[in-house]
């Protein structure tokens, strides 16, 4: 089939953008022809993909989204008009003339009904936020719905209408190279070493773009609030991009300035996560966070928040702590003292590498790419009865 993917923009340290480069390198491997259109790229592109970068004009991001979705359906119209169009258009943002959509983002409508009043849908930002999520899930459109989080669904339901047969529920879908190594000690101790970190060190390690949203400045009190000798050495480390200088100045006020590291985004997460003694999470909203899952595969001890879509696997595995919601900030200071002084690390450690091993959290791409097939199959078939019953 030729396939197109649509995505407003990669950037190789995103959880949607990776999971999008797995779901087009499986239907590749399956020998299906990638297109993509995004209006911003970063990294290299794989090899055999056609991209297409669309220029959009707009000061604001409503204004540039809803110009690359108005270029894109002029694109997808010539593509037509040649003779040559796609089987099928794969969406990983919400957004008008797609065949399938990747649910990555929650509701849009069900956040603004819970948190704004009516003089907020008179925006133009509204306006176009809402127009794209309804162009995916209005009861009369033909959009096949991806979902990794099912506790998303029923917004979608209830607000839509949207038909219960176009949602397909899929597993995780974990990157196995975060799969704990044979020789995951000896990487441990290579890593500490580079890191300057001493045997009885603890390093704390968050991995995510959007520090507010992860909920850094929550692991930064935590660490702050830790009894001496204990604070002093624990170190947190944050892989993943956002505007640094406002929480390098939060770490020097709570005065662990010389205990955190903030170094951006990494490609060496497999081996941080080997070199950690404890996860955290303590998100402000996460719909899923696969990040979590990829800390059960190396094998992680995590203190995480309860409003994580994927907090469950953590709570089954027991390999961890889930903080209570709504959060509080003394239960995490409290928690991560507890965690960094037991004697129950090795036993999590051995839960999360046993869930690991018997649960299925590695299949989305592939079952994703199944969909996929089976969508373009039906959507073929139903177009040859339409035309021969035209003929």
């Amino acid at each position: 089939m030729k396939l197109a993917f649509a995505l407003f923009k990669y950037f190789p340290y995103g959880g949607l953008e990776r999971d999008f480069l797995r779901i087009a390198k499986e239907c590749q491997s399956r020998g299906h022809e990638i297109f993509v259109y995004s209006f911003i790229w970063e990294g290299e592109v794989p090899e055999g993909f056609n991209l297409t970068m669309i220029p959009v004009k707009g000061i604001s991001n409503h204004q540039r989204i809803s110009d690359y979705s108005d270029k894109l359906s002029q694109l997808l119209l010539q593509e037509q008009s040649l003779n040559e169009p796609y089987d099928l258009v794969v969406g990983f943002n919400k957004m008008k003339d797609l065949d399938l959509y990747y649910a990555a983002d929650p509701c849009y409508e069900a956040k603004v009904r819970e948190q704004h009043g009516r003089l907020y849908r008179l925006a133009k930002r509204y306006k176009v936020f809402h127009a794209m999520e309804e162009a995916v899930f209005a009861e009369d459109k033909n959009v096949e719905l991806l979902f990794i989080s099912e506790i998303q669904m029923a917004n979608f339901k209830k607000i839509y209408n949207t038909p219960a047969d176009r949602f397909h529920s899929l597993p995780p879908g974990v990157d196995r190279s975060r799969i704990r190594p044979d020789n995951a000690d000896d990487i441990r101790q290579t890593m500490r070493q580079k890191l300057s970190l001493n045997a009885d060190d603890k390093l704390l390690l968050m991995i995510g773009t959007g520090y507010k949203r992860k909920g850094v400045d929550r692991a930064m009190a935590g660490l702050a609030s830790l009894p001496e000798p204990l604070r002093s050495k624990t170190f947190l480390m944050v892989a993943g991009e956002d505007k640094l200088k406002k929480y390098r100045a939060l770490a020097k006020k709570l005065g662990i300035e010389n205990q955190v590291h903030l170094p951006g985004a990494r490609d060496d997460v497999p081996q941080l996560l080997l070199a950690s003694d404890l996860f955290m999470h303590p998100a402000r909203h996460e719909n899923t966070g696969t990040v979590l899952l990829e800390a059960i595969a190396a094998g992680i001890p995590q203190l995480i928040s309860g409003v994580c879509g994927y907090a469950f696997h953590i709570e089954q595995a027991n390999a961890g702590m889930v903080l209570s919601e709504p959060f509080q900030q003394a239960e995490l200071n409290q928690q991560l003292l507890t965690m960094l002084t037991s004697d129950e690390w090795q036993q999590w450690q051995d839960n999360a590498l046993h869930y690991m091993r018997h649960s299925d959290i590695f299949s989305m791409p592939d079952k994703v790419s199944d969909i996929i097939e089976a969508t373009g199959e039906k959507r073929s078939i139903a177009n040859v009865y339409c035309n021969h019953q035209a003929s």
